[in-house]
Protein backbone atom coordinates (compact mmCIF):
# COMPACT_ATOMS: atom_id res chain seq x y z
CA UNK A 1 0.00 0.00 0.00
CA UNK A 2 2.97 2.16 0.48
CA UNK A 3 4.66 1.47 -2.49
CA UNK A 4 1.25 2.56 -4.58
CA UNK A 5 0.99 5.67 -1.63
CA UNK A 6 4.44 7.07 -3.10
CA UNK A 7 4.38 6.04 -6.51
CA UNK A 8 0.84 6.37 -7.75
CA UNK A 9 0.46 10.43 -7.28
CA UNK A 10 3.92 10.67 -9.07
CA UNK A 11 3.15 8.78 -12.27
CA UNK A 12 4.92 5.92 -11.34
CA UNK A 13 4.82 1.99 -11.71
CA UNK A 14 4.22 0.11 -9.00
CA UNK A 15 5.61 -3.01 -10.56
CA UNK A 16 9.24 -1.87 -11.67
CA UNK A 17 11.54 -0.99 -10.07
CA UNK A 18 11.52 -3.13 -6.73
CA UNK A 19 10.72 -1.40 -3.26
CA UNK A 20 14.19 0.43 -2.98
CA UNK A 21 15.27 3.90 -0.46
CA UNK A 22 14.73 6.83 -2.30
CA UNK A 23 17.73 8.24 -0.75
CA UNK A 24 20.60 5.64 -1.81
CA UNK A 25 18.14 3.42 -4.47
CA UNK A 26 19.54 0.52 -2.96
CA UNK A 27 16.91 -2.18 -3.59
CA UNK A 28 14.95 -3.31 -0.05
CA UNK A 29 15.32 -6.56 1.14
CA UNK A 30 12.22 -8.85 2.14
CA UNK A 31 13.73 -9.49 5.62
CA UNK A 32 13.29 -5.24 5.65
CA UNK A 33 10.00 -5.04 4.55
CA UNK A 34 8.35 -6.71 7.06
CA UNK A 35 5.09 -4.30 7.76
CA UNK A 36 5.80 -2.46 11.48
CA UNK A 37 8.67 -5.24 12.33
CA UNK A 38 11.49 -3.84 10.01
CA UNK A 39 11.18 -0.68 10.85
CA UNK A 40 11.46 -1.06 14.68
CA UNK A 41 14.50 -3.26 14.03
CA UNK A 42 16.05 -0.61 12.00
CA UNK A 43 15.21 2.11 14.02
CA UNK A 44 13.42 4.11 11.15
CA UNK A 45 16.78 4.49 9.07
CA UNK A 46 17.86 2.43 5.64
CA UNK A 47 20.21 -0.49 6.73
CA UNK A 48 22.50 0.89 3.52
CA UNK A 49 22.84 4.61 3.85
CA UNK A 50 21.36 5.50 7.38
CA UNK A 51 18.30 7.75 5.43
CA UNK A 52 15.38 8.33 7.68
CA UNK A 53 12.25 6.06 6.77
CA UNK A 54 9.32 8.50 6.75
CA UNK A 55 7.27 8.08 9.42
CA UNK A 56 4.17 7.54 6.84
CA UNK A 57 5.37 4.20 6.10
CA UNK A 58 4.69 2.35 9.85
CA UNK A 59 1.60 4.89 9.97
CA UNK A 60 0.00 3.02 7.33
CA UNK A 61 0.75 -0.09 8.21
CA UNK A 62 -0.33 0.16 11.75
CA UNK A 63 -3.63 1.73 10.61
CA UNK A 64 -4.48 -0.87 7.88
CA UNK A 65 -3.41 -3.49 10.41
CA UNK A 66 -6.15 -2.04 13.32
CA UNK A 67 -8.65 -1.68 10.55
CA UNK A 68 -8.96 -5.48 9.12
CA UNK A 69 -8.52 -6.81 12.55
CA UNK A 70 -11.42 -4.84 13.48
CA UNK A 71 -13.85 -5.93 10.79
CA UNK A 72 -12.58 -9.58 10.50
CA UNK A 73 -12.60 -9.49 14.68
CA UNK A 74 -16.14 -7.87 14.25
CA UNK A 75 -17.34 -9.94 10.99
CA UNK A 76 -15.45 -13.08 10.50
CA UNK A 77 -13.85 -14.47 7.57
CA UNK A 78 -16.38 -13.43 5.26
CA UNK A 79 -16.91 -11.88 2.42
CA UNK A 80 -18.13 -8.64 4.24
CA UNK A 81 -14.96 -8.48 5.70
CA UNK A 82 -13.01 -9.09 2.92
CA UNK A 83 -15.50 -6.05 1.47
CA UNK A 84 -14.68 -3.58 3.75
CA UNK A 85 -11.27 -4.51 4.37
CA UNK A 86 -10.51 -3.39 0.79
CA UNK A 87 -12.30 -0.72 1.63
CA UNK A 88 -10.14 0.31 4.30
CA UNK A 89 -6.97 -0.25 2.21
CA UNK A 90 -8.05 2.27 -0.54
CA UNK A 91 -9.02 5.20 2.14
CA UNK A 92 -5.89 4.55 3.60
CA UNK A 93 -3.94 5.11 0.53
CA UNK A 94 -6.42 8.08 -0.40
CA UNK A 95 -5.65 9.60 3.04
CA UNK A 96 -2.19 9.54 2.96
CA UNK A 97 -1.59 10.09 -0.97
CA UNK A 98 -4.08 13.41 -0.13
CA UNK A 99 -1.97 14.22 2.60
CA UNK A 100 1.50 14.43 0.77
CA UNK A 101 0.68 15.12 -2.57
CA UNK A 102 -2.58 16.62 -2.47
CA UNK A 103 -3.72 14.07 -5.42
CA UNK A 104 -6.19 11.40 -5.14
CA UNK A 105 -5.21 8.76 -7.62
CA UNK A 106 -7.99 7.38 -9.91
CA UNK A 107 -6.68 4.06 -9.88
CA UNK A 108 -7.83 4.25 -5.93
CA UNK A 109 -10.89 6.25 -6.48
CA UNK A 110 -12.71 4.99 -9.67
CA UNK A 111 -11.01 1.29 -9.28
CA UNK A 112 -12.66 1.49 -5.68
CA UNK A 113 -15.95 2.21 -7.08
CA UNK A 114 -15.62 -0.40 -9.28
CA UNK A 115 -14.90 -2.96 -7.00
CA UNK A 116 -17.96 -1.40 -4.48
CA UNK A 117 -20.08 -2.27 -7.28
CA UNK A 118 -18.66 -5.37 -8.09
CA UNK A 119 -19.14 -6.22 -3.79
CA UNK A 120 -22.37 -4.88 -3.93
CA UNK A 121 -23.88 -7.98 -5.61
CA UNK A 122 -22.41 -10.41 -3.66
CA UNK A 123 -22.38 -8.86 -0.18
CA UNK A 124 -25.70 -6.62 -0.23
CA UNK A 125 -25.97 -2.95 0.81
CA UNK A 126 -28.88 -2.43 3.68
CA UNK A 127 -31.54 -0.40 1.86
CA UNK A 128 -31.80 2.87 2.22
CA UNK A 129 -32.92 5.55 0.07
CA UNK A 130 -33.79 2.79 -2.80
CA UNK A 131 -36.30 1.36 -0.58
CA UNK A 132 -37.66 4.62 0.08
CA UNK A 133 -37.67 5.33 -3.71
CA UNK A 134 -39.14 2.04 -5.26
CA UNK A 135 -41.84 -0.56 -4.14
CA UNK A 136 -40.34 -3.64 -2.23
CA UNK A 137 -38.97 -6.88 -4.30
CA UNK A 138 -38.51 -10.20 -3.10
CA UNK A 139 -36.34 -12.97 -3.78
CA UNK A 140 -32.73 -12.98 -3.32
CA UNK A 141 -32.41 -11.76 -6.83
CA UNK A 142 -34.49 -8.69 -5.86
CA UNK A 143 -31.80 -7.90 -3.09
CA UNK A 144 -29.18 -8.07 -5.42
CA UNK A 145 -30.69 -5.66 -8.30
CA UNK A 146 -31.42 -3.18 -4.85
CA UNK A 147 -28.19 -3.25 -3.70
CA UNK A 148 -26.81 -2.55 -6.67
CA UNK A 149 -29.00 0.27 -7.25
CA UNK A 150 -28.31 1.63 -3.53
CA UNK A 151 -24.48 1.51 -4.62
CA UNK A 152 -25.19 3.11 -7.94
CA UNK A 153 -27.23 6.24 -6.28
CA UNK A 154 -24.90 6.18 -3.15
CA UNK A 155 -22.23 7.34 -5.55
CA UNK A 156 -24.15 10.04 -7.74
CA UNK A 157 -26.08 11.35 -5.32
CA UNK A 158 -23.17 12.61 -3.05
CA UNK A 159 -20.96 12.84 -5.61
CA UNK A 160 -23.43 15.09 -7.11
CA UNK A 161 -23.84 17.29 -4.33
CA UNK A 162 -20.59 18.22 -3.76
CA UNK A 163 -19.55 18.39 -7.50
CA UNK A 164 -22.31 21.49 -7.08
CA UNK A 165 -20.64 22.59 -3.99
CA UNK A 166 -17.48 22.93 -5.35
CA UNK A 167 -18.72 24.47 -8.16
CA UNK A 168 -21.02 27.01 -6.17
CA UNK A 169 -17.49 27.99 -4.51
CA UNK A 170 -15.62 28.69 -7.55
CA UNK A 171 -18.36 30.89 -8.90
CA UNK A 172 -18.36 33.03 -5.57
CA UNK A 173 -14.87 33.04 -5.00
CA UNK A 174 -13.27 32.81 -7.80
CA UNK A 175 -11.18 30.04 -7.78
CA UNK A 176 -11.49 26.55 -7.19
CA UNK A 177 -12.22 24.90 -3.70
CA UNK A 178 -12.73 21.17 -4.94
CA UNK A 179 -10.88 19.19 -7.01
CA UNK A 180 -12.84 16.20 -8.97
CA UNK A 181 -10.65 13.89 -6.88
CA UNK A 182 -13.01 14.73 -3.86
CA UNK A 183 -15.80 13.80 -5.68
CA UNK A 184 -14.58 10.50 -7.36
CA UNK A 185 -13.87 9.49 -3.51
CA UNK A 186 -16.98 10.23 -2.40
CA UNK A 187 -18.43 8.50 -5.32
CA UNK A 188 -16.38 5.19 -4.69
CA UNK A 189 -17.48 5.54 -0.66
CA UNK A 190 -21.07 5.27 -1.89
CA UNK A 191 -20.24 2.11 -3.45
CA UNK A 192 -19.45 0.42 -0.25
CA UNK A 193 -21.79 2.66 2.58
CA UNK A 194 -24.20 3.00 0.37
CA UNK A 195 -26.03 6.56 0.04
CA UNK A 196 -26.60 7.12 4.01
CA UNK A 197 -23.38 6.07 4.79
CA UNK A 198 -21.92 8.30 1.81
CA UNK A 199 -23.77 11.32 2.98
CA UNK A 200 -22.58 11.05 6.77
CA UNK A 201 -19.02 10.76 5.08
CA UNK A 202 -20.00 14.01 3.41
CA UNK A 203 -21.36 15.96 6.17
CA UNK A 204 -18.45 13.99 8.78
CA UNK A 205 -15.19 15.18 6.41
CA UNK A 206 -17.15 18.62 5.53
CA UNK A 207 -16.92 19.32 9.89
CA UNK A 208 -14.02 17.87 10.57
CA UNK A 209 -12.29 19.67 7.42
CA UNK A 210 -13.61 23.35 8.75
CA UNK A 211 -12.63 22.62 12.03
CA UNK A 212 -9.29 21.32 12.06
CA UNK A 213 -8.53 22.83 8.58
CA UNK A 214 -9.20 26.84 10.65
CA UNK A 215 -7.17 25.71 13.35
CA UNK A 216 -4.07 24.47 11.45
CA UNK A 217 -4.32 27.98 9.35
CA UNK A 218 -4.48 29.72 12.72
CA UNK A 219 -1.92 28.19 14.50
CA UNK A 220 0.37 28.35 11.62
CA UNK A 221 -0.55 31.60 10.19
CA UNK A 222 -0.65 30.00 6.86
CA UNK A 223 -2.56 32.22 4.39
CA UNK A 224 -6.15 30.31 3.92
CA UNK A 225 -6.47 32.43 0.37
CA UNK A 226 -3.82 30.23 -0.86
CA UNK A 227 -3.25 26.78 1.88
CA UNK A 228 -4.69 24.25 -0.32
CA UNK A 229 -6.31 21.80 2.26
CA UNK A 230 -6.65 18.31 1.80
CA UNK A 231 -10.43 17.74 2.16
CA UNK A 232 -10.33 14.24 0.34
CA UNK A 233 -8.16 13.57 3.91
CA UNK A 234 -10.81 14.00 5.86
CA UNK A 235 -13.23 12.32 3.55
CA UNK A 236 -11.35 9.27 4.18
CA UNK A 237 -11.16 9.33 7.57
CA UNK A 238 -14.87 10.13 8.35
CA UNK A 239 -15.56 6.99 5.81
CA UNK A 240 -13.09 4.99 7.71
CA UNK A 241 -14.61 6.13 10.99
CA UNK A 242 -18.62 5.62 9.58
CA UNK A 243 -17.09 1.67 8.48
CA UNK A 244 -15.76 1.02 11.98
CA UNK A 245 -18.67 2.43 13.32
CA UNK A 246 -21.51 0.69 11.11
CA UNK A 247 -19.28 -2.53 11.88
CA UNK A 248 -19.28 -2.32 15.21
CA UNK A 249 -22.98 -1.52 15.58
CA UNK A 250 -23.93 -4.07 13.25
Amino acid sequence: LNVCIYRWPRDLSIVRPRSHCIACQKTIAWYDNVPLLSYALLGGKCRHCGARIPLRYPLVELLTGLAFFSFVWTLGPTPAALKMCVFAALLVGLIFSDLEKRILPDQLTLGGALAGMVFSIFVPLPESIVGLLLPRMEGQASDRVESILEAAVGAALPALVLWVAGWVYQLVRHREGLGLGDVKLIAMAGTFLGFGGALFTLMLGSIAGSVIGYGYIRATGKDSSTYELPFGSFLGAAALVIALAGNKLG
